[in-house]
């Protein structure tokens, strides 16, 4: 499958799933405000029956429309004259039992007298509990001279548990498609690690066949009967399979290393170490491009020698790795604000903004188009990283596409 594929894929199962999600949110949206509107009309219904009841007994007409909806939980019915508030309840009571209104409610009845509600009460059509009420907090109209105010304060949960089957269908779908994202997510990620494992057994293939390759050529010549009258060719093939040995042993060790650094488990022999001489001895097997800048004052800290030595090692590599022309590396000490600083800094190809976190991922390397142009397996920054936080230092990059990479390893002084 290309990535132009799973790219595509990746798009149309995203907008899938935001489609899905955002079709179930409207149509739960949707059966709120109906059922909302259903309760509505319901309770419009039977206010209008309840005032037609106390019109009749009162004697005294009404206009077209005496029930006004001033919220979404509250109704201001108008009478035209004084009521008796228990003849309120009960036909409250009995007209939102026929409209098959199953709620908690409260009434509250206004005085023009007074200019203030002079009866509250809470009412439910659940069973007859009956307890008074605030009425400072009622809203009021001047509209009428004579109405009541019926509220339910509970209106909202009533409608969201009569949904209950609705939203708790809308949550086992959302559930649904939180799994499939996330199974896309780990099928995604299997295929990406995938890639960067092959990529990996590419590279420590090429790379280990190199001095195998190499040795296998120098046995050969060292095998011929002629080879000792010839001294100097001898003494030759014998340094470079040496090398060579010694090489293929650095490159087993560092992948032993780093997967001894992934579990945890990275061993330290840790020992009052000179900075300096450790990076001195270093630079020996280095060219005249490597130049060094010891300036600390306070080189001494307490760290594994051969780990430490590893980590400047391997940023010293890839400065040489990934500066083709010209290289011109640079090797500095510093004491900042409790710390020694060591940085490495080149003036190579450079790492652009979006890989500057994953150049420390395990296997990844930036691609140039030719998997083999830098030798390598990709786990010398991971690596360092790795040593870097068993001894709970810090490792900063600073780096521009073309212009050349600085790392920066931060070490705490401490007194010894």
């Amino acid at each position: 499958m290309s990535r132009n594929t799973i790219r595509l894929l990746i798009i149309l199962s995203t907008l899938s799933i935001i489609g899905v999600i955002i079709t179930q949110i409207y149509w739960v949206r949707k059966a709120l405000d109906m059922r909302e509107r259903q309760f509505n009309q319901r309770a419009h219904v039977a206010l209008q029956e309840v005032a037609n009841d106390l019109s009749k007994l009162n004697g005294v007409m009404l206009h077209n429309n005496p029930v006004e909806q001033l919220s979404s939980n509250y109704f201001l019915v108008n009478t035209n004259a004084m009521v008796d508030p228990a003849l309120v309840e009960h036909y409250l009571k009995n007209r939102f039992q026929q409209n098959a209104i199953v709620s908690d409610f409260e009434v509250g009845i206004y005085d023009c007298a007074s200019n203030k509600m002079f009866y509250g009460v809470a009412l439910s059509t659940r069973n007859d509990n009956k307890k008074p009420t605030q009425t400072a907090n009622w809203l009021k109209s001047n509209k009428y001279p004579y109405y009541f105010g019926v509220r339910f304060p509970s209106q909202n949960i009533s409608v969201i548990s009569d949904l209950r089957g609705w939203i708790g269908s809308s949550l086992l779908v959302l559930l649904a498609v939180s799994f499939f994202g996330y199974a896309l997510f780990v099928i995604l990620r299997q295929r990406q690690l995938t890639e960067v494992q092959r990529d990996f057994i590419n590279n420590m293939t090429h790379e280990l066949q190199t001095p195998i390759a190499t040795i296998r050529i120098a046995a050969d010549v060292l095998n011929t009967p002629a080879i000792k009258d010839q001294p100097e060719r001898l003494k030759k093939y014998t340094s470079i399979v040496k090398e060579e040995a010694l090489r293929l042993q650095n490159q087993v060790e560092t992948v032993l290393n780093m997967a001894k650094a992934e579990k945890n488990s990275l061993p330290l022999t840790i020992e009052w170490l000179d900075v300096h001489q450790i990076i001195s001895s270093l630079a020996n097997k280095y060219e005249i491009n490597l130049t060094l800048h010891l300036n600390a004052s306070e080189p001494y800290i307490h760290a594994d020698r051969l780990h430490l030595s590893n980590a400047i090692s391997n940023l010293i590599d890839n400065a040489f790795k990934y500066t083709p022309q010209n290289p011109d590396i640079h090797l500095e000490t510093v004491t900042q604000n409790g710390n020694l600083i060591i940085i490495v800094r080149d003036n190579g190809i450079g790492i652009a903004p979006e890989h500057h976190r994953k150049v420390f991922d395990k296997f990844y390397r930036v691609s140039t188009g030719n998997i083999h142009n830098v030798k390598g397996f990709g786990i010398g920054l991971s690596y360092v990283q790795q040593i870097v936080k068993a001894h709970r230092w810090k490792l900063d990059l600073k780096s521009e596409l073309g212009k050349g990479s600085e790392f920066k390893i931060k070490i705490p002084l401490k007194k010894g």
